[in-house]
C-alpha cells in the first residue's frame, strides 16, 4: 500500500526554499538539545555542534532574499510550506512537554 500523497508545497524562490529548509535544520536540532526532551548529553551536544552551521545556513539564505530584493517574508506562503513539511510536529519538539500526572 502506498503512502498517501502529500499537498505539493506552494511556489518558493529558491532562497525561499532555502530558508526554509535551514529554518527546519535549526528546529529539528534545537528539538534535539531541548533539556526538556532530550535523553542522552551525547546526542545533544553533537546537535549544538551542528547548529552552528545550520545557523549559519539560516543566516546565509536571508542575506540572499535580502541581497535579491525578497524584503518581505511572506508568512503564509512559508507557514503552508513548513505544514507541507511537518514544520508543525518537528517545531512542537523545540517547547516543553505536556505535565504529567504525579
Amino acid at each position: 500500500m502506498l503512502p498517501p500523497e502529500l499537498p505539493p508545497l506552494p511556489a518558493l524562490t529558491r532562497a525561499e526554499a532555502d530558508f526554509i529548509d535551514s529554518y527546519l535544520a535549526v528546529v529539528d536540532l534545537l528539538g534535539r538539545i531541548n533539556p526538556a526532551r532530550a535523553g542522552h548529553t551525547y546526542g545533544a551536544l553533537r546537535a549544538a555542534q551542528a547548529l552552528v552551521s545550520s545557523a549559519a545556513a539560516l543566516k546565509e539564505a536571508l542575506t540572499l532574499m535580502h541581497m535579491r530584493g525578497e524584503s518581505e517574508v511572506h508568512a503564509a506562503t512559508l507557514a503552508e510550506a513548513l505544514r507541507v513539511l511537518d514544520g508543525e510536529r518537528r517545531a512542537n519538539r523545540v517547547t516543553m512537554p505536556p505535565r504529567t500526572a504525579s
